[in-house]
């Protein structure tokens, strides 16, 4: 009736079971069941249990299937990984394995599952793919099930330890299985292994289409597998997709008859329901989405993808939300490929109208991103109005995200840039809050660089600054070009330089510091362009709130631009104020804080193909007093968004002779045969240690561009290169070389030889497997050889591929962490270096950058919170090695303190540097 006596009738339990144990008297296994029994109940009400476990584990032994299940129960839930038992139980378990009972079999094999630790994966991974594959068990079809869903538990939890062999070319044939459940679980199985190792599971694809060609195409009464619903066995139909999407199209004649499979299940999408029952729709939608994934993954058959998308068309008025979600999901990944993206396109107004009439804010973010995704120059101006107009009303959590995709269309898609500029001040005018640092720094930065439109920004922002309400970023964007470029319009009597002066100082009082400060150096700008105004400009720098100004800085700078106006003779100011030059070609940070919004998987395939870095030295385009040396202006093609270029660097001479095979040794001493690193190539290099996506190498003829993935020990990239001129390249030929010593440390295999002829304008692809045996420095070169126009060409570039990739995010408390630190204290775990900051400090920038970098941002560990703290764990084959790092900015000097402390002293001084580097 009450916890107080709950807790002595427990007690009295308790006392009693633990008399029956410690009697004289010996208890039978019933009796022994029934207390452990009680005891796991005790348990599950919340109180501690610290006896029993000897008799749990003697159950263990019994020859009753009910004892044994309880036994193996108290095991699953109370017994530790680290228990001084574990030893009789693992025992107890072989037994039991070794059997032949399939009861007891059953049993042994759920109680590893259940536990799944590292400890039960040492002891028990390589007898589980036995009992697998075993021929004693072929009618024990419960078995077989059990131990393919327990070797993926395992496989789950300490991949390293799962070995490959004999049994993966026979668990394959499980495909071909007749009992549903033993398929079921076996592909699940081989589709988590044949993610990271798809050459040994390759020959599932041929068994995978089988058997699902004759899930898809029997007849409904044909009882070989389970229908749900009148839906032929959806959740291994989902499955036998999923695994298909592991690997690239098939050959041929598989292609022909997955092909076949997929236009049945499109057909059948299309037929009126056989059931109005929510659950026939759930299976038979759920096998069509898995369908239209593949075809997108596959991304091969124009008929099938312009299928796929007028079904996923009809799904976006359909009165279900979670379809409605589904289908403009789908229709992001769809729009990005060169098949589709025309049908993605008629669908516009669809997309459209949900934007301003759905309901649920998650529909409608999915619908700014299919808008984003679908753009082009033809339709760029109704799809960028269209996000403009419901930003107004737009839910505030996806306001940002929304502000940055029109940042980025507006520039990319700018035929003319009045209209770009345009786009922008609307979008700080309804939006302010959310315009972020990126995007009003890229708008001055482009203004700079393009003459034909400078009049023009200077004559629209003088006209928005005469709202009575001005958003801050508005005032920034004006008060920095009206400084540079006001002299276009000061020949207007409505815009003269003293009311322009006034305007801009209108507004002083009601902006914040970093503003202010802006603003004065725009009016020591003023003081060149127009002379008339320098007394008015001069009483206003000498005023009390100037001079005595709490701020530091702005007190400063009314200081020294008093003085340089009062003694430079208008030489000297002319000089020192002269205009800005154009900003060097750059990459658009705009792009990287899409991503960071986005977070890491979420960002579209469209987006994946853009190139995103961070902000750069060059990233406030605040306006300088000081003279800077002069760039060289782009020309009006220029990409200044960044999407299509990256540095040129000239290919390398060629060499005197060389080839390789596709299984290449990265340690072989064939480095001699190839060209040294194109420039440029060791910055590029450097931009991907935070990141592992973009383009790793372009010049006039080739680009190289990327996308991996690392997860522990283990990674894979795609290389896809592009011919980017109208002529064939012939002998085209890719080799990995390392520069390291010759002790295999870093495993880099190319999986298949691309096509020796690449086609003008084409694109090919390929994969490279990576395995981290051990810490390594070096990163390995690849080395690209091929005829173009008769010449021979060679080019060699560093693949990305750093000791940092294989971190592993640990998250830690304070005391955690700090308690580590004090272990780490030995001098040769710890690294520390200090330097200049390379980049402007930007707080966020930093975090983004910690995490790119692979380790765990901890937040509100440090008792400074000025301090960067991070954790995490590299993986290797051969051993685990935990890291902590600490980075200390310090704002007045511009400098940074970076420590980082390893069980290993090399791993720490590859880590500083590769991180140093970064800021």
């Amino acid at each position: 009736k009450s916890k107080e006596a709950e807790i002595k009738r427990i007690n009295k339990e308790l006392a009693n079971i633990r008399s029956k144990f410690k009697g004289d008297k010996a208890l039978d296994g019933y009796s022994k069941k029934k207390y452990v029994c009680k005891l796991l109940f005790i348990f599950l009400l919340g109180h501690d249990i610290d006896f029993g476990h000897m008799e749990a584990v003697n159950l263990l032994s019994s020859n009753r299937y009910t004892e044994k299940q309880i036994g193996y129960l108290f095991i699953s839930v109370l017994v530790n990984s680290n228990s001084e038992l574990i030893r009789l139980i693992n025992n107890a378990i072989k037994n039991d394995l070794a059997s032949r009972n399939p009861t007891f079999m059953g049993l042994a094999l759920h109680c590893i599952a259940s536990v799944g630790s590292r400890e039960m994966a040492e002891a028990f991974a390589g007898e589980i793919p036995k009992v697998l594959v075993a021929g004693y068990v072929d009618t024990m079809d419960s078995v077989k099930q059990s131990a393919a869903l327990c070797l993926l538990r395992l496989y789950r939890t300490s991949p390293d330890l799962v070995p490959m062999g004999d049994w993966t070319s026979r668990v394959v044939h499980l495909l071909n299985d007749q009992h549903l459940g033993v398929v079921t679980a076996a592909t699940s199985l081989i589709t988590t292994l044949a993610q990271k190792n798809p050459e040994e599971f390759k020959t599932s694809v041929s068994l995978a289409v089988s058997r699902l060609s004759r899930i898809v195409t029997s007849a409904s009464t044909d009882l070989q597998d389970y229908t749900y619903y009148f839906v032929p066995a959806p959740w291994l139909s989902v499955k036998l997709l999923r695994l298909l999407q592991c690997y690239p199209p098939p050959d041929p004649a598989v292609r022909g008859r997955l092909t076949e499979c997929l236009e049945t299940i499109l057909n059948k999408a299309q037929e009126p329901p056989k059931s109005k029952k929510v659950q026939h729709s759930n299976a038979k939608n759920a096998v069509l989405f898995e369908a239209i994934s593949l075809i997108i993954h596959h991304d091969s058959e124009p008929n099938l993808l312009v299928r796929a998308c007028n079904q996923l068309g009809q799904f976006l008025q359909h009165r279900e939300t979670n379809l409605r979600y589904l289908a403009l999901e789908s229709m992001c990944t769809l729009a990005s490929s060169e098949f589709s993206h025309e049908a993605v396109k008629t669908h516009i107004e669809t997309v459209i109208n949900a934007l301003k009439t759905e309901r649920d804010v998650s529909v409608r973010q999915r619908a700014v991103d299919l808008l984003y995704a679908m753009c082009d120059r033809s339709n760029a101006p109704q799809i960028v109005a269209e996000m403009l107009s419901y930003l107004e009303t737009a839910d505030y959590s996806i306001r940002e995200e929304i502000v940055l995709k029109v940042a980025i269309l507006a520039e990319k898609y700018a035929v003319d840039y009045t209209w770009y500029v345009d786009t922008i001040l609307n979008l700080i005018r309804i939006a302010g809050d959310y315009v972020s640092e990126e995007v009003w720094y890229r708008v001055i930065q482009i203004v700079i660089n393009r003459d034909d439109v400078q009049g023009y920004a200077a004559k629209t922002v003088f006209e928005a600054l005469q709202a009575p309400a001005c958003h801050e970023n508005l005032v920034k964007v004006g008060g920095y070009i009206l400084g540079e470029f006001g002299n276009l319009i000061a020949g207007d009597p409505r815009s003269s330089p003293l009311i322009q002066f006034h305007l801009l100082h209108s507004k002083f009082h009601l902006c914040s510091v970093p503003t202010r400060a802006l603003l004065l150096s725009t009016y020591i700008k003023f003081v060149n362009l127009f002379p008339e105004v320098k007394p008015t400009i001069q009483d206003v720098l000498r005023s009390d709130s100037q001079l005595r100004n709490a701020d530091v800085e702005l007190q400063q700078r009314a200081v020294e631009y008093l003085r340089l106006s009062t003694v430079a003779s208008t030489d000297i100011l002319a000089t020192v104020l002269e205009e800005m030059p154009p900003f060097p070609e750059r990459e658009s940070s705009i792009l990287a804080k899409l991503k960071k919004k986005k977070g890491p998987g979420t960002v579209t395939d469209l987006e994946d193909t853009k190139r995103d870095r961070s902000v750069d030295v060059n990233g406030g385009p605040e306006p300088a007093p000081a003279s800077t040396s002069a760039v060289s202006t782009p020309s009006p093609s220029a990409d200044l968004l960044g999407l299509g270029a990256a540095p040129t660097a000239p290919a390398g001479p060629p060499p005197s002779s060389g080839g390789s095979g596709l299984l290449v040794d990265v340690f072989s001493d064939s480095a001699s045969v190839v060209a040294p690193l194109a420039p440029g190539s060791e910055d590029n290099f450097a931009r991907f240690v935070c990141k592992n996506n973009g383009v790793l190498f372009e010049n006039q003829l080739l680009q190289i561009g990327l996308k991996s993935e690392f997860r522990q020990n283990l990674g894979r990239m795609f290389i896809f290169y592009g011919n980017k001129t109208s002529t064939q390249f012939l002998n085209f030929t890719p080799t990995l070389i390392s520069r390291c010593a010759p002790q295999p440390s870093l495993c880099v295999l190319l999986t298949k030889p691309v096509d020796p002829t690449v086609e003008g304008g084409a694109q090919v692809q390929q994969v490279v497997n990576i395995e981290c045996v051990s810490d390594f420095a070096e990163a390995p070169v690849l080395n690209i050889q091929f005829r173009y126009g008769g010449t021979f060409q060679n080019v060699s570039v560093q693949l990305p591929i750093t000791l940092n990739k294989f971190f592993q995010p640990t998250e830690m408390a304070s005391q955690d962490f700090f308690q580590r630190w004090k272990q780490l204290s030995n001098p040769q775990q710890e690294v520390q270096n200090i330097f200049k900051a390379k980049h402007p400090m930007d707080t966020e920038v930093t975090k983004a950058k910690i995490i790119g970098f692979g380790s765990a941002l901890l937040e509100e560990v440090d008792p400074n919170p000025a301090n960067f703290v991070g954790a995490g764990i590299i993986h290797t084959k051969t051993t685990q090695i935990g890291c902590l790092l600490r980075l200390e900015p310090n704002l007045q000097a511009q400098m940074y303190r970076l420590t980082l402390r390893t069980s290993k002293e090399a791993v720490s001084q590859r880590l500083c540097e590769l991180l140093s580097a970064q800021f």
